[in-house]
């Protein structure tokens, strides 16, 4: 979204988001709930215990906009080496842990940020308890994590399959522990595969606690339709102002879900990061090849993190009115050439031939400029 659309917000009500209102945890450096930016998470799917893949693994995710990064630590050889990729990482780690208490307690030791348990498979309330003193003793928050496909035995004899009171009975049992604990730094995740489950734990979660909660639909499956999957469930319960950190959960390069968690939160005007490409499907009124070029431009202008918006629009039906919202724009239209736009007004004309690099080039410009005066604006504040 264009500085200019920032501007016209509060006109627009109807693209007014009313976030839950939560209390805040911190997972290391990240703060997560109240009004803190909500946070995208991926997890690393190297061998722990191979600590240079994985820390290899959270610097591709880090250098993609990932806040926080989760872990598997399945056994003790895993923990050994979290020690040395806790030190080691730039962002705050989650350790995820099922089935083995001590992997718990071993990874509040080593450094984790965060410890997530699963209540359907970590043990007795004693083990949870030793858990939750080695997270209070290291200074971890921690995720109580449901899921649909293992929820505890007896609440499925009890509603006979998951369902949302059965995983939102699962959540809240498991937060009372912590609670009886005088335990609070902890969020809580409700997560199904399917998202019409996924969607009504999480409303009635939502209701019933004022805990921070970590969205996901798990096991979403491969790129595309898992992209779609997740922008539905995600979508609509952001939308609603439900969600304080989120995961996109993909059978795909773990980088993928930390660019589809931005793409879902820039939809809304969440969170805004990199260059944000309005582009038509293209027609026969076309300029020039626009697919072509979106698929260039998206490649070259990937190192950009700052906020801003491009329009790429292929003929004068719909190019001008885009262009009026973006930082910079470019309408195809002439004979082997497009018009080009800045800050919603037209500039000058340039040849197809160049308009790439001369768009990059642009873009660059713009990121440096809105840089400089965030840099100020932050300084002056001061």
């Amino acid at each position: 979204m264009s500085n200019a659309a920032d501007q016209l917000g509060h006109i627009r009500p109807w693209r007014h988001i009313e976030r839950r209102k939560s209390r805040q945890i911190r997972v290391g450096s990240v703060a997560v709930g109240g009004d803190a930016p909500i946070s995208v998470q991926s997890m690393t799917n190297t061998p722990t215990a191979d600590a240079a893949a994985t820390l290899e693994q959270i610097r591709q995710l880090e250098e993609a906009g990932a806040d926080i990064v989760r872990v598997s630590c399945p056994d003790e050889e895993s923990t050994a080496a979290f020690r040395t990729i806790a030190r080691e990482s730039r962002v705050p780690l989650v350790a995820d842990i099922h089935f083995h208490y001590r992997r718990g307690i071993e990874a509040a030791e080593a450094g984790a940020a965060c410890l997530r348990i699963n209540p359907g498979n970590i043990g007795s309330r004693d083990r949870v308890r030793e858990v939750i003193q080695a997270a209070r003793d290291h200074g971890c928050s921690m995720r109580i994590g449901v899921n649909a496909g293992s929820l505890e035995r007896e609440l499925l004899e009890k509603y006979g399959e998951p369902c949302p009171d059965a995983m939102v009975e699962s959540a809240l049992n498991h937060a009372r522990i912590l609670q009886d604990e005088d335990f609070h730094e902890f969020k809580i995740s409700v997560k199904a595969s399917d998202p019409f489950l996924t969607v009504a734990a999480y409303q009635q979660l939502a209701d019933a606690i004022d805990c921070p909660l970590h969205l996901g639909v798990t096991e979403a499956g491969p790129l595309r339709t898992g992209t779609i999957k997740s922008a539905i469930g995600l979508g609509s319960m952001l939308w609603a102002g439900i969600g304080d950190t989120i995961r996109v959960s993909l059978a795909a390069d773990p980088v993928e879900e930390i660019k589809v968690g931005f793409d879902i939160l820039k939809s809304l005007g969440l969170r805004h990061r990199g260059v944000n490409i309005i582009a038509c499907p293209s027609c026969a009124r076309q300029g020039f090849n626009v697919i072509e070029t979106v698929g260039v431009l998206e490649e070259r202008l990937a190192h950009i993190t700052t906020p801003m918006s491009l329009s790429i629009i292929g003929c004068v039906v719909n190019g001008p009115g885009e262009a009026l919202y973006t930082d910079v724009g470019f309408t195809g239209g002439g004979k082997g050439a497009g018009m080009v736009y800045l800050a919603g007004k037209m500039t000058h004309k340039q040849d197809n031939a160049g308009m790439v690099e001369h768009i990059v080039e642009l873009v660059e410009k713009k990121a440096a400029e809105l840089d400089a005066e965030r840099a100020g604006a932050a300084q002056a504040a001061e």
